[in-house]
């Protein structure tokens, strides 16, 4: 796979709750913090979402918007009207995931947002979000936004509608929507940090793939920037430039990740493991995993993994 599946595949990426909300006149929620990634999208009318100390965003009918840094928000047809508790509105509506506010005179005094919470593996969930704004909006007028389109048409239907299999669909139509966010913003943000931003970069996008999908081979920093048709010292300047590590502390840390997934997931022993991932020896594993993990690998099996992030019962 690609790096940026590899990671989502690592990540287990979930759609933990999606809702329709329907706005009408002036309005304004404020929404506590929450865990890892918001994502929204404007059906119909405008809006304003603002993150506690951060930046405020107007919004409108095909702009979908991400919120990454866990701070309170509040998102307002008006930004001058007092804010309601956005929690203790969802929670006294008929139905939680098709939620009615206001009054509307008219179709243009009414707002429509589609928004989910995307949850992700606790222990690896800064691997992407730290690549991440707090807040990032991809306008619908952008060409990589041509793609969500589709998908925001599905999404409205069924939570308007909620025909059979309503709730599996929307499920799957979140985390989508959330990928294809993804991608949109990769593509139109001026800069994202880390290995997410340097797919973008020919060279080092092809050597992280390469490092992605040969692991386990015997890398070294002037056989990647062979690969990619670089001198050694400028392949590896640029790489921890775009990146923020040197290539080769990135493939241990991937190895290492994506070792201790293996470990928690099954029952196999730590010396398969490690031949699985290129260590010739069970030591030589240990030493690299207690390096990157802080714990030897047979302890973190055993640890518990920290409790995954609680649903939100809101947008």
């Amino acid at each position: 796979m690609d790096p940026m599946s590899d990671v989502l595949t690592l990540l287990n990426v979930r759609s933990a709750f999606t809702s329709r909300f329907e706005g009408g006149g002036r309005w304004a929620l404020r929404f506590p913090s929450y865990r890892h990634v918001k994502i929204g999208a404007v059906v119909a009318g405008t809006c304003r979402v603002a993150v506690e100390g951060g930046p405020a965003l107007w919004l409108s009918a095909g702009d979908c918007y991400l919120l990454t840094g866990g701070r309170p928000y509040r998102v307002a047809s008006d930004p001058e009207a007092e804010p309601e508790d956005g929690h203790a509105v969802y929670l006294r509506a008929p139905d939680i995931r098709n939620v009615r506010y206001g009054t509307a005179a008219s179709d243009a005094e009414r707002t429509v947002i589609v928004g989910g919470s995307i949850t992700l593996d606790e222990t690896t969930a800064a691997l992407l979000l730290d690549c991440l704004p707090p807040v990032a909006r991809i306008p619908v007028d952008s060409p990589a936004a041509r793609t969500l389109r589709p998908v925001l048409r599905m999404l409205a239907d069924e939570t308007a509608a909620e025909p059979l299999g309503a709730a599996v669909m929307i499920e799957h139509l979140t985390q989508i929507l959330f990928i294809q966010a993804l991608r949109a913003h990769l593509a139109g943000a001026e800069h994202v940090p880390g290995w997410l931003g340097a797919l973008r970069d020919p060279r080092i996008g092809t050597a992280l793939t390469l490092m992605h999908q040969q692991a386990t081979r015997r890398w070294t920093v002037a056989g990647l920037a062979v690969e990619v048709g670089m001198s050694r010292s400028s392949f590896a300047e640029r790489f921890k430039a775009l990146v923020g590590i040197p290539p080769l502390d990135y493939l241990l840390h991937w190895r290492i990740r994506s070792a201790a997934e293996t470990l928690r997931a099954g029952d196999r022993t730590v010396a398969s493991v490690a031949a699985e991932w290129g260590y010739t020896s069970e030591s030589a594993f240990s030493n690299a995993f207690k390096r990157v993990t802080g714990q030897p690998p047979a302890r973190y099996r055993t640890l518990k993994p920290p409790p995954p992030a609680a649903p939100p019962l809101y947008g």
